[in-house]
């Protein structure tokens, strides 16, 4: 049998009220949209982008779309330096972000408001956000920039840049991970003489480990994508590779290490996935059953 349609004159009788929110929430759908249409308008104008412009670079965009994907002498190319500059900047990564991992860890009870909830310690905590929110603030390359007039061109430039930007990216993350745990795990050990770093421990970084462990694994496969980056500013790794083929307009190669970039972004996930799945969700514990023969 065919279903009949709903009267909508009959609904609306029955429910004004509810045509009424329809009506409003469609009208800011439509005011949105208009904005939205307004700022590209206003943008395209402001900054004098005109169509033959945006045109010509689509078509440009589609020629070195092309380049990319003909490789010309392929045997010949210097595959060894490839892959070892690729396996720099995965050094890179692994220490910059194990390194942040470690130092973000401690100093994200310093910034968790359930664990400086006293008096006395609430300007610490604030003071530790504050220095989160400026390391996180400065770009991973402006961080690379200044490593590399410091201790000039290489990977410890790298790594240095990750380690900072790291620590106040996953710092906060890691406090906000401990103030959102259940506070009954942390009342009972208080019940039964526990002091604040047991407390801790067992009350509020048992519940958080799974977003600790969670977030260091995406860190690391995001920062796998950022560091290439980092070779630009002189930093090490593949960027350097690059920025090199970049201004020789050899867009194959480009391509080439663009596809293992992300070949080796998906083997992370799925690395991590796997590491999630054991580590995070667990297995089911039995309950203890007594014996039926007792």
């Amino acid at each position: 049998m065919i279903a009949m349609a709903p009267d909508t004159g009959k609904l609306r009788q029955q429910h004004p009220q509810l045509f009424v929110v329809q009506r409003r929430y469609l009208r800011r759908i439509a005011l949105l949209a208009l904005a939205a249409l307004l700022y590209y308008l206003f943008f395209f104008y402001q900054f004098g982008i005109g169509w033959s412009r945006t045109i010509q670079g689509c078509q440009q965009l589609g020629q070195y779309f092309m380049h990319m994907f003909v490789w010309h002498d392929f045997a010949s190319w210097p595959f060894a330096y490839y892959f070892s500059q690729i396996g720099i900047t995965l050094g890179i990564v692994f220490a910059g972000t194990v390194t942040a991992s470690l130092l973000a860890l401690p100093l994200s009870f310093l910034a968790a408001r359930n664990v400086m909830h006293d008096r006395a310690t609430r300007p610490v905590a604030l003071l530790v956000r504050r220095l989160f929110d400026l390391m996180r603030g400065v770009d991973m390359a402006i961080w690379g920039l200044i490593f590399v007039r410091a201790v000039g061109m290489g990977p410890l430039a790298g790594v240095l840049a990750i380690v900072v930007q790291d620590i106040g990216l996953l710092g906060k993350l890691y406090a906000e991970g401990h103030e959102a745990v259940e506070r009954s795990p942390g009342r009972g050990l208080s019940a039964v003489g526990a002091n604040s770093l047991q407390k801790h421990r067992y009350g509020i970084f048992t519940q958080s480990f799974p977003a600790f462990l969670a977030l260091s694994l995406y860190q690391i496969e995001s920062n796998t994508r950022s560091a290439a980056v980092l070779g630009f500013v002189g930093a090490g790794g593949i960027g350097l590779v690059y920025a090199e083929n970049m201004r020789l307009w050899n867009w194959d190669v480009v391509m080439f290490i663009t596809l293992l970039l992300v070949a080796i972004v998906m083997t992370m996930d799925a690395i991590s996935s796997r590491l999630r799945k054991r580590y995070i969700n667990g297995k089911t514990v039995p309950l203890w059953q007594p014996d039926a023969q007792a």
